[in-house]
This record gives structure tokens, C-alpha cells and sequence, in this order.
């Protein structure tokens, strides 16, 4: 991505300070990209939510009612008794902690995790929040704090679509809410975000019909506005079969019934590919249909960005079916104003759930499912719900029926620009309204120099909270505990010893925790004191404990570590001594903290710049170093990472046919030519190592008859004796002469 500043603050935000965010911004402007360029780029332990099962799966990430076991109903955020109608399951605080009956493990991962990012956030109700923020607090057994100290990161567009709410539930959030909208539940009067919106369009480049977009957006379309609109309404409007033209449609059942009588037109036969299930993959979140029902000629998109190194499809992109073989199981795409067929392979979902791995003291992702199917729909039509995030170039918009604030919005904001627009109803004033309160919400935008303050701020509170929470100690009495308890189960040789080593070690971790009870508040005491001297009284008191509390620390550590020499060579304790290193891990990453915990406060008595101050934070944060064990299985584990067209080249090299090497890669034979062709192109391999001289000769010649023509426009010309395969190849040999030349 280009340099884009507000993008890099807002990852700031995430990375450096534990302030929470809202990002936003128009269709189009990166926040998908924002959301994964966080998952792959922070050392914090995140975890990834969403209000829908699709949501969720293309997000990365869990459900909210899954993950936090939330019921399905109204939630109260209340200890009174509430009850709820004869279709409506109304609950307060008491019965939600009650129904939401949090594994050993969530909880867990809850206590350990850094950062909750709920994406798609203008479809979370009010309650649904107030809802995680109470479970936060009581799982993090922090009632005081919002969300338990976790950092939240909203991300979505508040001018899309809108929460969910039946006549009957707002009957009673209307006796605690404002609106249903997220910026609307309780907890948010505590924990007010800092609201970021990227404005970089990526999307449309047409600065007229941006401005019009944006009115839109802001209820401040004008007469002018609609009459150009409307200068693209056109309800005889029957698009060429290949034109790449997609109806948005405001319900599913219209959706529905244009794909299907456009698909009964074509005379093929009907193809059907199965999707292949593994594991467990709910079918509410299946992204594309299980039973994938095609025909040569039927209108397709693709609902997924391609991964290859080319980039050859975009979330969004349409195209027309070629060619179906259910034998082979694949299938040819060709593109308006493209001269080339692309043969596509089916791409895997995963469905996720996150565990607490406690031997790597992280948060980890674990796989329960897989769903494995073609990233195409039909696309004759799609709902304007299920067009979100998506971009076409040609679109048929009928939203006369539009039901819900923000859909015009939505399906407009699709087209890359006016030209590409048809409108089957026309649109009116009041089909394009904005809810008030979302226009009232959004003037929270911070301005670009007071984001620098914020941040500034922002980082120094995050610097001054790491610091405190250096010397906390509770999780970590809390596995000693648990480990010297479980001690009474196990089955190794000389238990009497080990519950020796046990109980002194609680002993002294006890002794941490509740002097931590005690020195904590001095320290918030001290950061929240305005005078000019508190970083220098900080620094001394910081340093004065971390000594105090790593002379504590050491001995059980050294002590630790003799321990597990001592029982790893005994028979039967494989289990018990990865245990032990899990403690031991736990232990020395407490030292590790008390001790940046001294370097942090330091950085803040000596006024060094920010940076460096957040450069000894992400220390406290680091995973810890591999033990020499991890070390050498990891090392044992090594490869050299190849290319895939480099893989393609070796097993080539070593006497793998293309089909051989397509079967042994799980790839599409005209994905290795593709790879090969580069090599040609490259002068790594020569052409005529797969085409006769004479058809060199025959295909060169058509090129130089006719140049700038494209692959598929020469095959044309040369009809059935030449391949697709063989014109890319030579295609490619020119090229290498070309830059010989």
C-alpha cells in the first residue's frame, strides 16, 4: 500500500498505546486491509470478532456469540430481574454471567489477551456490547475498568448497514438506550474511542462521483446530485449476456430469482461442484453455496481476493463461465476487455477458534474446519447486504425498496465511478437518509494534528500502565497454585519431592502477589500525580522494586530450572517436565518485565523521546526466546522458502512432467504453464522444449502479423491445433528475445 499517515497512526494506536479506537471510512478506503495488516504486524496477543458468521470467517476471526458464549436475546446491563415476551429472551447482568458459561480455557485466553478487534462494528448492538464489556470485567476480575483493560479496536463504517433490532427487543433498550448503535451502550461514556477515519479512496477515482457519494453519506445530497443520479435510470435496462453488468437488489429472493432465470436460459447442461467439508464449519457461515449449480455462459464473481503472486481476481471482479470439468474439477473464467481465460481452483475457509497455549504463553489460532469450494457466485444479481466490501465496475442498482438507512449508500458506493452505473428505480431524497445520530457520531473525527497529540498522550499512558502492570502478580500465583494443587493427581516418581519444590515456590510467588496488592496503588498514586517531579520519584520507586522483587524472583527461578535438570532424566516425567518449563517460562517473563519495567521508567525520567520509551515497552511484550530444546527441533525443522514458480522450475528440472508436477502440487496445469512461461521469459528454460519448432515458427508468425493482439485473440485466429499453453510459451520466448534485443 502507498504511504498513507493516518493508516500508520491508527497501526500506532494498536501497537503502541492502549488506547481504544474507532476506524472508519468510506467504501473503499482500506479498513480490510488495515485489519489484516494488524493481525500479521503486532506483537500484542489479538483476538479477532464479528456480529455474522460470514463477517466472521472473512475476517479471520470467531462469531461474538461464540466466542464469549453470549445468548441469543436482549441483554440489560442491569442486576434487576428483567423478562422478556412470549418471542423475546430477555437477560441482566446475574443471568448473563449465568448462561454464559465460559470454559477454563476462554477464560484463559480472555485473561491474556491485549486487544479485542470487532469488525463490521455499525452491526453490533448497543446491548451486545455492554454485554462483552461485563463478561471483560468480571473474567479479567477487573469490575472497575472498562472492558477488564482490554484495548478495543472498532472497525466499520457507521454510514453501512445497521444493527438488527425487532420492534419488540427495542421495546426494552429503548428503556436504557439512546439508539441501538454501538457508540450508544453504557460502557462507552467510560471508554470513549479515539475516532480514525482513513480517507484515501482506493476504489472509485472519479472525483465527481465521489462528491456525490460523500453528500450522500452526509444527508447532503442536493437536487443536483439526484438529477445527475438519475440521469443513469434506465428500468428497460437488459444488459449483453458477457457485458459483466450485476443487478443490487435490496432482498435475497429477487436476488435469487434473477440468477436462477438467467441460469434456466442457458442451454448446457447444469454442472454442480461440491464443496468438501472438514471438521467443523457451521453452515451459517459457509461464504459461497455448498452446492455450487453452473453453466458454460453464466455470469460469476469472485467473492475472494486471489493470493497468487499475479493477484488475477478481486473480491468483487466478474466474469463468464468458459469451460466446466467436473472430472477434473475445474473451472475457466474469461473477463470483459480481457484477452485471457484464467482457470481457477477451489480456495479454503477456515473456521477458527482461539486457544491459550501455555508452553508458548500466547494466544493461538486453532483450525476446526475447513470449507473447501470454487470463490465464485452467481452474479447475475446480488442483495445489496451481500455486496458489502465489494467492487464492481458495472453495476444495475434497484433499491426502490431499500429498508434500511445506508443501503443506497452501500449498493452506489460498489461502482468504481458514474459511467459504470444503471438504475433500475429511481433515486429519491428519502430513500438516501442518514440517521442523525450517526451524523452526530461522526463528528468525533479527530483532526489529523490532534491525532499526533492523541498519540503522543496516548503512547506516554501506555508507558506508565506497563509499568504497573509489571509488578502484577496475580496470574502468576495463580498458575503456581494451580500446578502445586495438581499435584496430587499425577503419577511420577518421588511426588513427595516435587510437592516440596511445589509449595516453596508458591511460598515466594505468594509473597510477590500480595506485596503487589500493596505497591501497585503507590505506583498509580505517583502516575496520576501532576507534578513536575513525578517521573524522577517514578523512576526510584520503580527501580527500588523491581529489586526487590527480582531477589524474590531469581532464586525461584535458578531453583525452577535445577528442578527440571533434575527430573528429565527420569522415566515417566516427559509430561510433568513440559509442565515445569511452562512455569518457568511464566516466571522469566516476569523477570523480564520487572526489569524493562526499570529501563521504562528511566526513559521516562530522562525525557527520551517516546520512540525509544515504546521501543522498551514492546520488550516487556516480546515472546520469550526458544529454550535450547524448541531451539534445535525448530532448527531441525528449517527449510529454505522457495517461490511457487521456483518449485514448479526445480521439479521440472528433475524430470516432473507439467501434469505431473500440476497433480503433485494440487494446481491447475495452466497455473505451471504459467509458471514455465515465466522461466521462458526469463531464459531459464528454452520453448523449444515444449513446442515443435514448426509451431514456433506458426504462432511467432501470428504474433508479428498482428501485434498487441492477446493470448486469446491468437488462439482465435489459429483455431483448435494450437493450445492456450503453447501460444503463452512462445508469447513468453519473445519476450526473452524482446529484452535480449
Amino acid at each position: 500500500m502507498q504511504s498513507n499517515p493516518i493508516f500508520e497512526k491508527a497501526v500506532s494506536f494498536v501497537n503502541h498505546t492502549n488506547q481504544h479506537i474507532f476506524l472508519t471510512g468510506k467504501a473503499g478506503t482500506g479498513k480490510t486491509t488495515f485489519l489484516k495488516y494488524i493481525r500479521a504486524h503486532s506483537h500484542k496477543q489479538i483476538v479477532v470478532v464479528a456480529p455474522t458468521g460470514v463477517a466472521a470467517i472473512n475476517a479471520g476471526g470467531s462469531t461474538i456469540h461464540s466466542f464469549f458464549y453470549l445468548p441469543f436475546g436482549t441483554y440489560i446491563p442491569t442486576t434487576r430481574m428483567v423478562w422478556g415476551g412470549m418471542d423475546t429472551n430477555v437477560y441482566n447482568k446475574h443471568q448473563l454471567f449465568e448462561k454464559a458459561r465460559l470454559s477454563t480455557e476462554k477464560r484463559e485466553i480472555i485473561r491474556n489477551m491485549d486487544t479485542l478487534v470487532i469488525d463490521e462494528i455499525s452491526m453490533v448492538r448497543a446491548d451486545v456490547l455492554d454485554a462483552i464489556d461485563a463478561l471483560l470485567r468480571m473474567v479479567r476480575r477487573r469490575p472497575e475498568t472498562p472492558f477488564g483493560g482490554v484495548q478495543m479496536v472498532f472497525i466499520g463504517d457507521m454510514f453501512q448497514l445497521p444493527p438488527v433490532v425487532k420492534d419488540a427487543d427495542w421495546e426494552h433498550l429503548s428503556t436504557v438506550y439512546e439508539s441501538p448503535f454501538f457508540f450508544d451502550a453504557l460502557v462507552m461514556k467510560e471508554a470513549e474511542p479515539v475516532y480514525i477515519e482513513l480517507k484515501t479512496i482506493y476504489r472509485q477515482t472519479d472525483d465527481a462521483y465521489i462528491n456525490i457519494l460523500n453528500r450522500i453519506r452526509n444527508n447532503e445530497a442536493e437536487a443536483e446530485d439526484l438529477e445527475l443520479l438519475n440521469e443513469r435510470y434506465n428500468p428497460y435496462f437488459m444488459p449483453d449476456a458477457y457485458s459483466g453488468f450485476i443487478t443490487l437488489t435490496t432482498h435475497n429472493y429477487k436476488a435469487d430469482e434473477i440468477n436462477q432465470t438467467a441460469l434456466a436460459q442457458l442451454s448446457d447442461e447444469p454442472v454442480v461442484f461440491e464443496a468438501k467439508i472438514t471438521g467443523t464449519f457451521p453452515p451459517h457461515a459457509y461464504p459461497v453455496e455448498e452446492h455450487l449449480v453452473l453453466k458454460v455462459g453464466a455470469q460469476i464473481m469472485f467473492i475472494k481476493n486471489d493470493k497468487g503472486e499475479t493477484r488475477r481476481y478481486y473480491n468483487g471482479k466478474i466474469g463468464t463461465i468458459s469451460a466446466l470439468n467436473k472430472a477434473s474439477n475445474k473451472i475457466t473464467v474469461r473477463f470483459v476487455d480481457e484477452d485471457t481465460e484464467l482457470e481457477i481452483e477451489p480456495e479454503v475457509w477456515e473456521n477458527i477458534k482461539y486457544d491459550f497455549d501455555r508452553d508458548a504463553d500466547e494466544i493461538k489460532e486453532e483450525k476446526l474446519g475447513t470449507f473447501a469450494q470454487f470463490p465464485i457466485r452467481l452474479a447475475w444479481a446480488v442483495t445489496i447486504h451481500k455486496s458489502q466490501g465489494l467492487t464492481f465496475d458495472r453495476g444495475v442498482v434497484d433499491a426502490g425498496q431499500s429498508f434500511a438507512p445506508g443501503q443506497v449508500y452501500v449498493a452506489l458506493s460498489r461502482l468504481r465511478s458514474l459511467d459504470g452505473l444503471i438504475l433500475k428505480s429511481r433515486i429519491t431524497a428519502s430513500s438516501i437518509y442518514t440517521d442523525p445520530k450517526i451524523l452526530e457520531f461522526a463528528k468525533h473525527a479527530a483532526k489529523d494534528d490532534a491525532l499526533d497529540n492523541i498519540l503522543g498522550m496516548s503512547q506516554k499512558m501506555f508507558a506508565e500502565q506497563a509499568l504497573v502492570r509489571a509488578f502484577d502478580c496475580m496470574d502468576l500465583y495463580d498458575r503456581w497454585l494451580e500446578f502445586t494443587k495438581d499435584l496430587v493427581r499425577r503419577n511420577i516418581p518421588e511426588k513427595d519431592d516435587a510437592g516440596a519444590f511445589a509449595l516453596q515456590q508458591l511460598d515466594q510467588i505468594k509473597v510477590l502477589d500480595h506485596t503487589a496488592q500493596k505497591f501497585e496503588p503507590q505506583l498509580v498514586a505517583i502516575v496520576n500525580d501532576t507534578a513536575s517531579d513525578r517521573y524522577m520519584r517514578l523512576k526510584e520507586r520503580v527501580q527500588a522494586g523491581a529489586n526487590w522483587f527480582l531477589q524474590i524472583l531469581q532464586p525461584v527461578i535458578a531453583q525452577t530450572k535445577t528442578h527440571i535438570a533434575t527430573y528429565k532424566i527420569k522415566k515417566g516425567t516427559k509430561k510433568y517436565v513440559k509442565d515445569v518449563q511452562g512455569l518457568l517460562q511464566m516466571t522469566e517473563k516476569k523477570r523480564v518485565q520487572l526489569e524493562q519495567a526499570a529501563a521504562i521508567a528511566e526513559g521516562l525520567a530522562a525525557e527520551m523521546k517516546m520512540g525509544a520509551v515504546i521501543e522498551e515497552v514492546n520488550k516487556m511484550f516480546a515472546p520469550m526466546p526458544l529454550t535450547e530444546d524448541e531451539s534445535a527441533a525448530q532448527e531441525e525443522g528449517k527449510k529454505p522458502k522457495v517461490s511457487t514458480r521456483e518449485l514448479s522450475l526445480q521439479l521440472y528440472r528433475e524430470g516432473k512432467s507439467p501434469e505431473k508436477i500440476a497433480e503433485l502440487r494440487n494446481l491447475a496445469l495452466s497455473t505451471i504453464y504459467s509458471h514455465l512461461a515465466a522461466a521462458v521469459a526469463a531464459g531459464d528454460l528454452k520453448v523449444d522444449e515444449f513446442v515443435a519448432p514448426k509451431d514456433i515458427q506458426v504462432i511467432r508468425k501470428a504474433f508479428e502479423e498482428h501485434p498487441g493482439e492477446g493470448i486469446s485473440r491468437i488462439k482465435e485466429m489459429l483455431g483448435q491445433e494450437y493450445t492456450f499453453n503453447d501460444i503463452k510459451l512462445v508469447k513468453a520466448h519473445l519476450e526473452f528475445e524482446q529484452s535480449k534485443a
